[in-house]
């Protein structure tokens, strides 16, 4: 659906230039839910806007459902752009209209009669939950309700793209959480391809299949959503990921806390992650079974990536050195990764 060939942007600034965007190659497939991640500065709000051409590319190649737009004269632009709807950080709407009129004003040169349009825009209220609104002004609305009007703008001329440029950002978690679950639902109900620009792993997580780490203008990593959050390589990818599964958070509170970070001279610290079927294994119980060692859950949380389970457990083994090493072969083994973060100062022998 969008392929994306050694884009570049460089924008001039009095005697100097900015390159904001570095040889990025990216492929979006029809249906994805693909989600570009980065800090502040990372230029994934530019890379959001080449896909429509909001910000023309220095070098490179845009093609969408098979037309290269960089060549298009400006009336073939517009035209194909109705084909791409795009939802903002602060929603965009008019004040001064009603919700009705702000929908509407997207059909406004659709060539629809007004009887058609006021249809559609009922539909379209009707879709996103807000049927009862359609008199109400921008100002009445929660932050939420705001968002909901402006999807259902973006979707007023049936696009089958629809780019989310920091979407939640300006909602509160609850909030959000309902607006992933209705960009989820539009995306399986409209067969919606959605790439959603965001500084947040938790949101990548809530709905994305697919997902691309941006630093410095350049995609680090990418691929599906499963694979990084299970294997990430790269440094910022890890960071994001720990974050939104609030390892770290864990590993502070339990290092911090004198009962929990004191490690016996026969003890391990250790964090263990696994993927899958592990996770329903009652791997930890053939520990002390198999291998005589103790072991105590000190922290202990799955996630939901794609119906695909992935488990993070911070953990104390307590047995002989030899005994812990075998059990971290068997661990080993059952595809469960194993980093030890703390032992004793005599080597936890």
């Amino acid at each position: 659906m969008i392929e994306l060939k050694d884009i570049s942007v460089v924008f001039s600034q009095k005697n100097r230039q900015i390159t904001a965007v570095t040889d990025v190659d990216l492929t979006i497939e029809k249906g994805d839910v693909y989600g570009i991640v980065g800090y502040s500065g990372a230029g994934k709000s530019t890379l959001v806007r080449v896909i429509n051409l909001l910000q023309r590319p220095t070098t490179g190649n845009v093609i969408v459902d098979g037309v290269e737009f960089t060549t298009l004269k400006p009336k073939e632009l517009r035209e194909k752009r109705k084909n791409i709807g795009m939802i903002f950080q602060h929603f965009n709407l008019m004040d001064s209209r009603t919700i009705f009129e702000n929908v509407d004003f997207s059909l406004k040169y659709s060539g629809k009669k007004k009887v058609e349009r006021k249809k559609k825009v009922e539909e379209l209220l009707e879709l996103v939950g807000l049927a009862d609104k359609i008199n109400a002004y921008p100002s009445q609305l929660s932050g939420g309700q705001k968002q909901r009007v402006a999807i259902a703008r973006a979707l007023a001329n049936d696009p089958e793209i629809l780019l989310c440029d920091e979407a939640t950002s300006a909602l509160d978690p609850k909030t959000t959480l309902q607006i992933l679950a209705l960009l989820k639902e539009l995306n399986k109900k409209l067969g919606l391809t959605i790439v959603l620009i965001t500084h947040e792993m938790q949101v990548v997580k809530e709905i994305c299949n697919k997902v691309a780490v941006m630093e410095d203008g350049r995609v680090i990593e990418h691929g599906d959503s499963v694979q990084i959050f299970s294997q990430p390589k790269e440094h910022l990818t890890k960071d994001f990921i720990r974050t939104a599964t609030h390892v770290d958070q864990a590993l502070e509170t339990i290092l911090g806390h004198k009962k929990f970070s004191q490690i016996g001279d026969d003890e391990w610290l250790a964090e263990l992650s696994y993927v899958g079927e592990q996770t329903g294994q009652p791997i930890i119980a053939e520990l002390f079974s198999q291998y005589d060692v103790v072991t105590n859950i000190l922290y202990g949380n799955v996630e939901i990536i794609q119906e695909v389970p992935l488990g993070s457990l911070v953990v104390t083994f307590k047995g002989t050195i030899e005994n812990r090493q075998r059990a971290l072969a068997f661990l080993e083994s059952q595809e469960v990764n194993v980093t030890i973060i703390k032992e004793s100062a005599q080597g936890g022998k």
